[in-house]
Formats: C-alpha cells, sequence, structure tokens
C-alpha cells in the first residue's frame, strides 16, 4: 500500500501522570493504527532540546522543556494508511482550550502547554523524530 506511514507518537508528562496513556491508546488502535514501536521512558534535557531543536532558541521554549522532562512519557511508532495526517487529527489542535470534542485533546485537556500528545506533523519530519527516538528501528 503506497499511503502506509510511519509517524512517532509522544504521550507526554501529564498523559502519564493522568493515567490516560492506555484511553489514548486505545483510540489509536481502534482506528486500526498498529503499534510498530512502544517505550516508557524519562528524558533528559538533552533529549528535549534535540527533539525541540527548532524551538530551543524561542523565549517560550524553557517552560515546555521543563515540563517535558518533568515525568515519565510514552514514546511510540505507529503506522498505518495516512498515519501522519490521521493522528494529527485524532489530537486536535496545539491548543486544547479551542480542540474540538472528540479529539484527544478537546476530549482530555485544557491546556496549551501540558496538552497530553505530540505527533510528527510531516512524513519528513516523522522520519527524523522516528530515528531520534527509535534509531534501531528500520
Amino acid at each position: 500500500m503506497t499511503d502506509l506511514q510511519r509517524t512517532l507518537v509522544l504521550l507526554k508528562p501529564d498523559a502519564v501522570r493522568r493515567r490516560l496513556a492506555g484511553a489514548i491508546l486505545a483510540r489509536y488502535e481502534a482506528r486500526g493504527l498498529d503499534i510498530v514501536a512502544m517505550e516508557h521512558r524519562h528524558v533528559d534535557g538533552a533529549m528535549a532540546d534535540r527533539h525541540y531543536a527548532d524551538h530551543v532558541e524561542q523565549p517560550w521554549y524553557p517552560p515546555l522543556r521543563e515540563y517535558f522532562v518533568s515525568g515519565p512519557l510514552v514514546a511510540l511508532v505507529l503506522e498505518g494508511p495516512f498515519a501522519v495526517d490521521v493522528v494529527r487529527g485524532m489530537n486536535g489542535v496545539t491548543n486544547s482550550v479551542v480542540a474540538a470534542p472528540g479529539t484527544i485533546r478537546g476530549d482530555y485537556s485544557l491546556s496549551n502547554r501540558e496538552n497530553l500528545v505530540h505527533a510528527s506533523d510531516s512524513p519528513e519530519s516523522a522520519a527524523r523524530e522516528i530515528a531520534l527516538w527509535f534509531p534501531n528501528l528500520g
């Protein structure tokens, strides 16, 4: 299938802290996406900086970095037709305050920063992020 894609998803520290990881994973699986790789891990500042390399110079980055390393997260690679766009649509807009009901952020979050999930924004970003988080994945 030529439309088959992989995307990186991070269930951020607030999702893990609030015990929403299972509910969020169930939504992705119910949509028909396959879990290719998954790890529960605590990341350090250096990993946060590599992941958010395009943003480290922004004035709003330090609080984001602090939140990102505040507790464990779940990193996973999902695969399916048009996975990048499907997952981003399921997640909802970044600012959870205005995220539509029925999306993960719209149903579970009320914050712009602590917004539960990260997903790659393009196939190119997915390739870069998957290589960063799962370097042994072919």
